[in-house]
């Protein structure tokens, strides 16, 4: 790969200036459209409820670009126990959140460059500063996306991630 910016996609055949290093879902796997007028539903850019007894987080899994000072991130949305949403919704304008302990959730996002799936990985989240998503860590496994979180990437993976992911 060269060391210019940006790529020639070989899924779609047309230059693009910038190789993106961050992709993002709207909502968890599991919201329907139908939900957004339902009741005990609510779908914000950082919060989730589906039907007042399924509860998630939107947050960053963030994988460093090795050779580089370059993190690339994958938005996804994490679910929590009740209490746990509860607490965060407490603290989310609280300064020093991120001192809070981090707590437990599930991978609700499906990633579909990854196999197996990525539904229901394991994961740590890590209240930050305000004004910035929660960090995902996920359960050190041999999961293929559990470790480019723990071992990096190269920029070869990151254009193929560009080219694996729908764009235009």
């Amino acid at each position: 790969m060269t060391s210019a910016p940006g790529f020639t996609c070989t899924a779609c055949g047309t230059r693009h200036d910038e190789t993106p290093l961050h992709y993002a879902t709207p909502a968890p796997q599991y919201w329907l459209p139908e939900m957004e007028s339902a009741p005990g539903c609510l779908l914000s850019s950082d919060q989730c409820v589906i039907n007042g007894e399924y509860y998630f987080v939107r947050g960053l899994i963030e994988i460093p670009v090795r050779g580089t000072d370059e993190m690339f991130s994958w938005g996804v949305w994490v679910s929590i126990s009740r209490k746990n949403f509860g607490l965060t919704n407490d603290r989310w304008e609280t300064p020093g959140r991120e001192a809070e302990p981090p707590c437990f959730g599930w991978l609700s996002t499906e990633l579909p460059v990854y196999s197996p799936t990525t539904l229901d990985l394991k994961t740590r989240v890590h209240t930050r500063p305000l004004g910035e998503r929660p960090l995902i860590e996920l359960e050190p496994t041999a999961h293929p996306l559990a470790v480019e979180q723990r071992e990096g990437i190269g920029r070869d993976r990151v254009r193929e991630l560009a080219e694996l992911m729908p764009h235009g």
